[in-house]
């Protein structure tokens, strides 16, 4: 069995565009995220942060369970895979976990809470909670869920992808449609790596593919 470092390089390297793992490497993107998210209210009607479920695909979570011992074999509790979610957490805070709320201007979170990871269906899920440094009471919101790079392919549950809880009566949110679609996700898989690096053509393909959520409210 692999020890924890080993995972943890490879693991980090699966983030960060570094040495892939396997048929990992084959071409953009590498990790494939689908997210549901909730924006968090207040009793007094402020949003107090954001909640993020993200399930990954079963090819990194088979790479990332490497070197994860569990009692039962094929079964992960949460206590097991603590350490891993705890990682997978200081990784992304490198990249401002691929989340950004805005109101009138981009809104600045705190440090990640109840953060936990489970595995059900050879999948495994990220649960995570961002809260904002000062909660705010707006009207309108945008909250933008995308990797720039197109290194992880984050695409919306096709059912419920966004909740709100606690919102004040009259409470709209809604997914507006990406710019890209499925031809662009083709073009930018069959592009070539040297593409994607800095001052390649697709740097910021990720774009094309941003998730954007709009909340109004009354």
């Amino acid at each position: 069995m692999r020890l924890l470092s080993d995972f943890r390089s490879a693991a980090l390297a699966l983030f960060t565009g570094g040495l892939l793992v396997g048929s990992a490497a084959e071409a953009h993107p590498h990790i494939w995220v689908t997210s549901t998210s909730e924006l968090v209210y207040a009793a007094d009607g402020s949003v107090t942060g954001v909640r993020h479920a993200w399930t990954f695909d079963d090819m990194f979570s088979s790479h990332a369970l490497l070197g994860i011992e569990a009692n039962t074999k094929g079964v992960y509790t949460r206590e097991e895979l603590q350490s891993l979610a705890q990682f997978n957490i200081e990784v992304l805070k490198e990249h401002s976990y691929f989340t950004s709320l805005k109101a009138s201007g981009k809104l600045t979170f705190e440090a990640p809470i109840d953060y936990f990871l489970d595995y059900a269906g050879d999948r495994l899920t990220l649960h995570f909670t961002l809260p904002l440094e000062t909660p705010i009471k707006s009207k309108s919101l945008l909250l933008e869920i995308v990797d720039p790079s197109y290194f992880i392919d984050f695409q919306m549950a096709k059912d419920h992808p966004v909740k709100l809880v606690g919102a004040p009566a009259g409470c709209e949110a809604w997914l507006a449609r990406p710019i890209g679609n499925d031809r662009d996700r083709k073009m930018a898989q069959a592009a070539s790596e040297d593409s994607f690096r800095e001052g390649g053509a697709n740097v910021s393909v990720g774009l094309l593919f941003e998730n954007k959520i709009m909340v109004e409210c009354p």
